[in-house]
């Protein structure tokens, strides 16, 4: 999972009057106007009290996203309505109802350490909802670690679940309910309570912690004994099958395996004699906390075991997660806290303000790149009755258009024409900040889009922080390679994104930029959606292929940027039909020519043909939408886990390749990295469970970034499936559920057709300590495997790299032993198998390797193994998950093997000689009375 971030508020008083003096510095003497046209008129001199408490409060306010601990309370906490769930004020008030049970749950689960503090539910700009207050930087994406509230998928269902694909203790993605989840209370029967769901999926939010259930291995063997995937262990219940017609029956064993069938469910008792794990079975009523060390099942397969090096859930919460300082310093409450307070808030329409750079520096190529991307976003990304302003700066700033709505076509041609075309003087980025607020210094819920090539004038570090107390949304776009570093700070702390931009013209990154400052709604039928994006340098022909799939196709646009002279363009359709420059836009002083493809684009394969004579850059961006209004578009989402980084921990680059939240899978994925010193990198991205990937078939395309350099770097990904083999995910739902079998989810795959798509995710710095990235060890193995046939042991696993999951490990150590506990805390202790004959295989190979034990292995005898590698500076990689493996000898009635379901057969024959019993006295007694009758 990538590494995630959350800042706290200034609210020291001893910041006051350094940012107080930012302000005289840049106000001094200023008449502006704003973003929304009003004019403001600020002097160091006379700056009225009204104005100073403008300014005190804007310092006081927080508006640092993500969740994060005021004291022993999570605060900003953001739950968010998608714009497609249909308007319900009853959500509104269960999801208090499930936060403010949850935090009774939270409260005793950690020792009475933490609860809900304060939540804030974003409802849809559509719905007609009362007490609802202006969104300030909540989104229903751009938050970190959220909860959404959205239209079920069928991959999951109604099932709430966690989309979590980081390392053991790092921070997820979101926790995803329904509508119709907390709407049906029925659920409440298959699930257990919505507060304790809620604190279990909070727990994989927050703390990165695992289930410790595993519906694939519901089963396995310990000390001869068949045994539920559970913790704790102490968990008491019994083994039945369901039938079709809903009765219980005693459960069989798989000859094959020595375990129960398929169809064979543990079924806790309700009363029990612990109380844990809330990751386990949050449903029964006697859990209310997490597994500890002293009660944790460390040999049970399951996820937490797996991802987690066999710790306990409570051990990685408090020496792993995010909060671990806090929750070790923490005291617990003296008494119980009070429920959470809630705010709901809204985004109305859009509202953005363009602040533009038109210095001296940017005079040239930056100016034109600059009015080339505007033009994009204004013409293609922006969506309709959004309001746009623009703002420039440089010696001095201005507004060369009031925040204007999107209404028309003609309104988008209006604000372009209206974009600078010439640059001179000095660059005060202040000024132009500044000019974006309006009259009070608040751009309450609106947007800004900051470019500048970061030569600064001024002191941007003086006047950023008062941008970010503004409650604005501010992303940052640097066109330079030295772009002040407040630049990245602002769209940090504002939930905004910040970019880099080359002024090589063939990354195209400027164009991807202002491609990528969508906002999303959670309606992804109405965004835009970038299918192609690429640049060659050439005096010949420039050729590629751009495959429009069936989810797209509306608002199709095909826009070629040219350096010098404009070439020959020829684009042909899937059936043939030829498009030139007839068909197509020209703008000779943008150097753009655009084609805007009528209706909807046919799917298929579109090919497009440049020709020149004369040796120069091109670029080709293609945007679509979707082509239903009922069916979302496929998307790529990327990302880095981190966004500063020193070299001490592994980067790794993420893409999550999706549609309306179903993974797509065997996609061909390629991410390329670019420094702003301009090395470049590309590697394969891989959905393979291993190596920085944490699940295979999940969509989620993983791999470690080993390149890396100094400086800011730029991340961009490509994927494609034009050879047929791209398929929609089918995830099985491992519910926790008490009783009650799932509602069905159907399991067919869909095929997918050939499609294109290219994203851009927020650039990232390094800051190393040396010149050169550090040598990282082969990656850790995590999907070790193990079985014993007769008295043979066979292992299996995913090969490692030479640098983390890249290039070719040097050698293996296989080591195993009867204590998994011994074999997890002291590898080198363990029984060490003979590894002469293995030669590691490039990373991402499966490996196998078999091997005899030199004593035979007894019946019922289960046996632990792990791996580690090593590369050629003999480095060695961690210990590899722990694999574990029974001898059980086959047969229906294997010796030692309790099968629970066999109490059920016992209970019904004791209850048949009961009632016998019984019979038998009743007729005695009857006899002995009418016998005494007669006598009488």
């Amino acid at each position: 999972m990538n590494q995630l971030y959350w800042y706290h508020s200034v609210h020291s008083s001893k910041d006051i009057p350094s940012v107080i003096r930012h302000f005289k510095l840049i106000f001094d003497l200023t008449l502006f106007k704003t973003c929304s046209g009003v004019a403001v008129h600020l002097n160091s001199a006379a700056m009225d009290s009204r104005t100073k408490f403008v300014l005190l409060w804007m310092l006081l306010s927080s508006t640092s996203t993500g969740i994060k601990l005021d004291g022993n309370g999570y605060v900003d906490v953001i739950i968010a309505i998608g714009a497609k769930v249909p308007q319900d004020d009853r959500l509104i008030d269960i999801i208090k109802d499930m936060v403010t049970e949850g935090s009774v749950y939270l409260y005793e689960a950690l020792d009475k350490k933490v609860y809900f503090k304060e939540a804030t539910i974003l409802v849809p700009s559509h719905w007609k909802s009362k007490n609802v207050t202006k969104a300030r930087t909540e989104s229903f994406e751009k938050v970190l670690s959220i909860i959404l509230i959205d239209n079920a998928n069928s991959t999951y269902g109604d099932q709430p679940y966690t989309k979590q694909y980081g390392e053991c203790g790092t921070m997820a993605e979101y926790i995803h309910f329904t509508p119709e989840y907390l709407l049906n209370d029925a659920v409440i029967q298959l699930y257990g309570l919505r507060g304790r769901v809620f604190v279990h999926e909070w727990a994989h939010l927050r703390w990165g912690v695992y289930d410790e259930y595993n519906k694939e291995k519901p089963f396995y063997h310990s000390n001869g004994r068949i045994e539920a995937t559970r913790c704790s262990k102490n968990i008491e219940g019994q083994f039945y099958e369901v039938t079709a017609g809903g009765s219980l029956q005693p459960c069989h064993i798989d000859p094959q395996t020595s375990l129960p069938t398929d169809k064979c469910k543990f079924f806790p008792d309700r009363n029990q004699n612990t109380n844990s794990s809330l990751m386990s079975l949050p449903s029964l009523d006697s859990v209310s906390t997490f597994c500890r060390k002293n009660e944790h099942n460390n040999k049970a397969p399951n996820l937490q075991n797996e991802k987690c090096d066999n710790k306990a859930t409570w051990t990685v919460i408090f020496e792993d997660s995010v909060d671990k300082d806090a929750l070790q310093t923490l005291k617990p409450l003296e008494s119980p806290p009070p429920p959470p307070s809630f705010k709901v808030v809204q985004r109305a329409q859009r509202v953005v303000c363009l602040i533009l750079d038109v210095s001296g520096s940017m005079e040239g190529a930056r100016i034109l790149q600059q009015r080339q991307a505007a033009t994009h976003f204004l013409r293609y990304i922006i969506e309709d009755q959004a309001s746009v302003g623009i703002v420039t700066f440089s010696t001095s700033a201005s507004t060369l258009r009031s925040l204007t709505i999107i209404d028309s076509d003609i309104t988008r041609e209006t604000l372009v024409q209206l974009l600078p075309k010439r640059a001179s003087g000095s660059t005060n980025m202040c000024l132009g900040l500044m000019y974006s607020m309006s009259d009070n210094g608040d751009v309450l819920g609106d947007e800004i889009i900051f470019l500048t090539d970061g030569q600064a004038t001024d002191n941007i570090a003086g006047c950023a922080p008062s941008a970010i107390q503004s409650g604005a949304i501010i992303s940052t776009i640097a066109f330079s390679n030295s772009a002040a570093q407040a630049l990245t700070e602002m769209a940090d702390k504002t939930g905004g994104i910040f970019f880099i931009a080359k002024d090589d013209m063939i990354s195209n990154q400027l164009m991807d930029a202002f491609a990528s400052l969508t906002l999303s709604t959670g309606d992804y039928t109405n965004e835009p959606v970038q299918l192609e994006s690429v640049g060659a340098r050439t005096s010949d022909w420039f050729n590629g292929t751009v495959s429009v799939d069936q989810t797209v196709g509306n608002k199709t646009s095909f826009v070629i940027i040219y350096e010098t002279r404009f070439p020959s363009i020829y684009i042909q359709s899937p059936s043939g039909s030829i498009y030139t420059q007839t068909n197509m836009s020209h703008d000779g002083l943008l150097k753009t020519v655009t084609l805007n493809i009528p209706g909807t684009a046919e799917p298929g394969d579109w090919k497009y043909s440049i020709q020149t004579t004369s040796n120069q850059a091109f670029t080709i961006t293609v945007t679509s939408q979707a082509a239903h209004d009922d069916v979302p578009p496929i998307i790529v989402k990327t990302h880095m886990n981190q966004q500063f980084s020193d070299g001490t921990k592994p980067m790794t680059v993420f893409a999550e390749v999706s549609q309306n939240y179903r993974p797509v899978i065997n996609a061909e994925v390629w991410a390329t990295l670019e420094s702003e010193t301009g090395s470049e990198h590309t590697l394969q991205l891989l959905d393979n469970g291993a190596g920085a990937d944490a699940f295979q078939g999940d969509g989620i395309y993983s791999r470690y970034f080993t390149k890396i350099v100094n400086g800011r770097n730029s991340l961009k990904v490509r994927v494609k499936n034009q050879g047929g083999q791209t398929r929609f995910a089918v995830q099985k739902n491992s519910v926790v559920q008490l009783n009650p079998p799932k509602p069905p989810v159907s399991e067919e795959p869909l095929e997918v057709g050939n499609f294109t798509r290219t994203a851009t995710g927020e650039s990232f710095v390094v800051k190393l300590s040396g010149t050169t990235p550090p040598n990282f060890p082969p990656n850790r193995i995590t999907d070790l495997s193990a079985e014993i046939q007769e008295d043979t042991v066979l292992l299996s696993w995913t090969a490692p790299g030479e640098d983390l999951d890249q290039g070719t490990a040097k050698s293996y150590e296989i080591r195993w032993s009867f204590d998994l506990d011994m074999l997890r805390n002291s590898f080198s202790n363990g029984h060490v198998v003979n590894t002469a004959a293995v030669s590691p295989h490039e990373a991402g190979s499966v490996e196998q390797h078999s091997f005899n034990l030199s004593f035979p292995i007894q019946n019922g005898t289960t046996l632990f193994f792990a791996v580690q590698s090593e590369d050629e500076q003999n480095a060695k990689s961690e210990t590899s998950n722990i694999a574990q493996a029974s001898k059980i000898l086959h047969g229906p009635k294997p010796p030692g093997v309790s099968n629970p379901g066999m109490n059920l057969t016992v209970l019904v024959i004791s209850l048949c000689v009961v009632i016998m019993v019984i019979c038998f006295i009743v007729a005695v007694t009857a006899w002995a009375v009418r016998r005494r009758n007669r006598f009488v």
